[in-house]
């Protein structure tokens, strides 16, 4: 079966084709825009954007959202997380965040589909910490701050270890697992 993935990074693509293309799935880039609402929750994020682009006539394809939320700033930057590393990156994120004790967050990533008539919505978490000072070379965005175990960076882990226990690898097992239960792999 082939799945369009909605998205403008290629990236994610290749991700989702090393995951998934054992399951016998063909993930398909479509490069295009989609209204992303203003909410805290990522599920709603991703649950009017499968709305949206269904109503325009999309079929069998996958969308997802991802977020850190911090405890301190009770959840921000969360669904705002890229504007929040456009504009304040992680060492405004750290500057704001000194003399902090509490610094508790957690990455969540918000995988929804539509195939044929159904609609299936996972969300994968990873619960950690944000460090003190950025660390490692590995990663993109906040994962020189973030931290899963209190130790490493997510940025210090090398990748296959990270997709085991990262927000996106919970969320894609979640999704493979609602796949098989519906019967579509």
């Amino acid at each position: 079966m082939r799945l369009n993935v909605v998205t403008h990074n290629p990236g994610k693509v290749k991700e989702y084709n090393l995951a998934l293309s054992g399951y016998g799935l063909e993930m398909v880039h479509v490069n295009r825009e989609y209204d992303e609402v203003q909410t805290a929750y990522l599920e709603e994020v991703v649950d009017k954007g499968i709305k949206q682009l269904a109503k325009e006539g999309l079929t069998d394809f996958l969308v997802d959202d991802s977020g850190l939320f911090i405890n301190h700033f009770k959840g921000f930057p969360g669904v705002y997380s890229a504007y929040g590393q456009k504009t304040l990156g992680n060492k405004g994120i750290l500057k704001l965040m000194e003399g902090v004790e509490d610094r508790g967050a957690v990455f969540k990533c918000c995988i929804g589909a539509r195939i044929g008539d159904q609609t299936i919505i996972v969300t994968g978490q990873c619960p950690g910490e944000i460090l003190l000072e950025e660390r490692g070379t590995e990663g993109f965005g906040y994962d020189p701050i973030f931290s899963p175990d209190g130790v490493h960076s997510f940025a210090e882990i090398p990748t296959d270890e990270k997709n085991i226990i990262s927000h996106r690898g919970v969320a894609l097992r979640l999704f493979i697992d609602e796949l098989k239960a519906r019967g579509l792999i």
